[in-house]
């Protein structure tokens, strides 16, 4: 074992602080705006890995470019476990909806763990969307697609690759997707009734639903959430397959010894097995996800981006 390797290992296990950092905390890279899903789970495991002694951790927002700008700085760091990226599933996504991107989300990254799941549910304005059950929905949208228009958080987001996904079970090509910059102003058009339907993130449509200004049509997942029990799966409401979440995660940059990635899977884990950090979790209607390991992260993302790269294929989805 390398020097490198030996400091970054002891880095991660909370033992020592490694010698490049000159006592500075370790950076945990959000490529987000403060207040999102993102930065909220960022923060609650970088508080705990503090807590849990060696070098502290502090939280850096570098948001921008659907969520590249940070990503680009994590990928031009050392790999000397001192600087980390948290982000979600759109980081994929990166190389196939933002030109001239600066780095690889695959190869210029070395993968840590995922933190956490969270539920999708497909919504729509209780008139617009002209529906009152997913087989109703379908069954429109395929007789009149130009009719519907499903808005996104951002292109590139799960919420897009799960429109495109609906769009095409049902047999409605072409229906419009439309990209906003974030959950709020794409929920907000569906509630003021502008546009028909989205795919959104349930912690976010849960309190339109419950006050009756939007309707939940399906969990995209292969069975209920315990958070809206009464909102059938995809599989109950007649899509079986249609199957998207939305997911959270940790990496290092290309070259990270793989015994410091390891170690902090370890702590990751760990943690998201607190049952504080499990109830903040299910607050925001996501689940803790604990048992992965570098290994099993690098497989899950090989298999999630061969799937991103054929709905972009079907989707036609390019850098513009």
């Amino acid at each position: 074992m390398n020097r490198r390797t030996i400091l970054a290992a002891a880095a991660m296990a909370g033992l020592a602080r490694p010698s490049h950092a000159q006592g500075r905390p370790v950076r945990l890279v959000v490529p987000a705006p403060p207040g999102g899903a993102i930065d909220v789970i960022g923060r609650l495991y970088a508080a705990r890995l503090t807590a849990r002694g060696g070098p502290g951790w502090v939280v850096e927002n570098r948001a921008g470019g659907n969520n590249t700008i940070g990503a680009a700085e994590v990928a031009r760091s050392a790999p000397d476990g001192a600087t980390f990226l948290v982000n979600a599933d759109i980081h994929l996504m990166g190389k196939r909806v933002v030109p001239g991107l600066a780095y690889d989300p695959v190869a210029d990254f070395t993968p840590v763990a995922r933190l956490a799941t969270a539920p999708l549910v497909i919504v729509g304005h209780p008139e617009a969307s002209r529906a009152t059950t997913l087989a109703q929905l379908a069954e429109r949208m395929k007789a009149a697609p130009r009719d519907y228009t499903i808005s996104t958080s951002g292109a590139g987001s799960m919420a897009h690759l799960a429109a495109e996904g609906l769009k095409r079970r049902v047999g409605a090509e072409d229906a419009v997707v439309a990209h906003y910059r974030g959950t709020a102003p794409a929920i907000n058009d569906v509630v003021a009734g502008n546009v028909a339907l989205m795919v959104a993130p349930l912690l976010s449509a849960q309190p339109l639903v419950q006050a009756g200004r939007l309707r939940a049509f399906a969990v995209v997942s292969p069975t209920r959430s315990a958070a809206m029990p009464e909102v059938p799966s995809v599989e109950e409401a007649g899509l079986p397959g249609l199957h998207f979440l939305l997911w959270y995660a940790v990496w290092g940059p290309r070259g990270l010894p793989g015994d410091a990635a390891a170690t902090l899977a370890q702590h990751l884990n760990a943690i998201g097995k607190e049952a504080e950090i499990a109830q903040r979790l299910t607050a925001m209607g996501a689940e803790a996800f604990t048992t992965d390991t570098p290994t099993s992260f690098a497989s899950f993302i090989a298999a999630e981006d061969a799937k991103n790269a054929r709905i972009a294929e079907q989707a036609g989805i390019k850098p513009e």
